[in-house]
């Protein structure tokens, strides 16, 4: 361990989190009384609940008990606020020393750049996720109570769903996800509120409590540039997604569909399509451009430093910005009035080739391995992997051993991210080549 570098410790950790809980998911008093379940489909299950992708092989709900179901929140919770952010807590509830060592994790782990005030962040965003939790819970347990026979099923479904939608899990218990909900533009406002809450990123939430709780008259509060270009982002993604989502399919799924009901089922799409995985309509229903346009949206996922996977928001815009001043003949990068720094852009631009490349080979590798699949439902499957969605065509419960070991693999990357998956490759203590070969031009394009 000591040889490793904080990514591979990182990484280490996670892959000890998905064994822990494929032990624990193994267990007897996890199953309903005669259930049995593989080895690969619990490992499958753990994966999935780690990097909180929500894809199942089989049907949850009736295969876990109670006490499995509990073990599965606590499994949302590990992996959707990090490995080293709630061992940090339970350090912190111990009142032991936080380490220099453990201090480098987490900056690691939360994609910081910085140990200055690491413990405090860190506080402060367990305190608001996990209160962002309770009073989500609390909304939906007392609004499901006419939905279920008892007051304390009621609030179980509203802790459950509500820690799903917050991890952005997305695994379903019910066999139905939101379906009954479809109609329900309340509980549809709070699932896409608490899946911002979880998918903006962290950064964002503590920027935003700052400015609305902690601003001083005299000193005028400014948000970074990463918060800024996250949210707006974020934001056009969720409401442009589900604008375009809403006009494809306004002749064909919406198309006997009334005006509000179009409007915010496809708003709950583009929500739920950046990692969170819960529906309200059937995803097999949908036209093959809006799938494929859902996988674009699966594949750029949620923002750094929150539960979501896929390339990222500040990703995809760096990338889109380098491509529109390359259009410009520019050589810099300016937003919001800053510059972009050129490793950003270039780690950018590694993130999306890399990220293309592993998906695209994913997808030939499923092809050859789930011979009666389609196209479109392999291709949607490997982007909801890749980004820790959860979306499914039907292709999950029907995926051989070899396709359940490639979706694996992709939602753990997926969770870990693309760029500490290839920063893991480094050696600790590589050095930079401080020879420089002649240059020579090539002909591009």
């Amino acid at each position: 361990m000591g040889r490793m570098s904080p990514i591979q410790l990182i990484i280490t950790y996670y892959f000890f989190a998905v064994t822990i809980s494929t032990i624990l998911l193994s267990l007897p008093f996890t199953k309903k009384p005669g259930f049995h379940i593989s080895f690969i489909d619990t490992l499958f299950t753990a994966a999935s609940s780690v990097s909180v992708t929500g894809l199942a092989t089989f049907d949850i709900g009736h295969s876990y008990s109670t006490a499995g179901i509990w073990v599965l929140i606590i499994i949302f919770q590990l992996g959707g606020l990090g490995v080293m952010m709630l061992s940090t807590f339970f350090y912190l509830i111990l009142r032991r020393r936080i380490g220099l060592k453990q201090r480098q994790l987490i900056m690691t782990d939360t994609n910081q750049y910085t140990m200055s005030g690491m413990v405090r962040m860190l506080r402060e965003i367990l305190i608001l996720i996990i209160g962002i939790e309770v009073i989500g819970a609390v909304i939906l347990g007392l609004y499901f109570i006419p939905f279920y026979p008892t007051f304390g099923e009621a609030m179980f479904q509203g802790i459950y769903n509500s820690v799903s939608l917050v991890t952005n899990a997305g695994v379903d218990i019910t066999g139905a996800s939101l379906t009954p909900f479809v109609n329900d533009y309340f509980v549809q406002v709070i699932s896409i509120l608490l899946i911002v809450a979880g998918g903006i990123g962290f950064p964002v939430l503590l920027e935003t409590r700052r400015f609305l709780f902690e601003r001083n008259a005299l000193i005028p509060f400014r948000f970074s540039l990463f918060v800024k270009v996250t949210t707006v982002t974020y934001v056009v993604l969720l409401i442009g997604g589900g604008l375009l989502i809403w006009g494809m399919e306004f002749n064909h799924f919406f198309k006997h569909s009334s005006l509000s009901e179009g409007f915010f089922n496809s708003m709950f799409l583009s929500a739920t399509s950046r990692s969170a995985g819960l529906q309200t309509i059937d995803s097999r229903a949908l036209s093959i451009p809006t799938l494929l346009f859902v996988s674009f949206l699966m594949f750029i996922g949620a923002s750094p430093s929150s539960v979501g996977g896929g390339i990222r928001t500040t990703t995809f815009a760096i990338t889109i910005l380098f491509l529109y001043s390359v259009i410009r003949g520019r050589n810099h990068i300016y937003i919001f009035g800053r510059e972009v720094f050129k490793e950003d852009v270039r780690k950018s631009l590694a993130v999306t080739l890399f990220a293309t490349v592993l998906c695209f080979t994913s997808v030939m590798i499923l092809m050859q391995t789930e011979r009666t699949a389609t196209l479109i439902s392999v291709i949607f499957e490997v982007f909801s992997a890749f980004g820790t969605c959860g979306l499914s065509l039907g292709l999950s419960e029907n995926l051989s051993t070899a396709g359940k070991i490639v979706i694996i693999i992709l939602m753990f990357i997926g969770r870990i991210g693309i760029m500490y998956a290839m920063l893991s490759l480094r050696s600790k203590h590589q050095r930079k080549n401080a020879i420089r070969l002649p240059k020579e031009k090539m002909i591009t394009g």
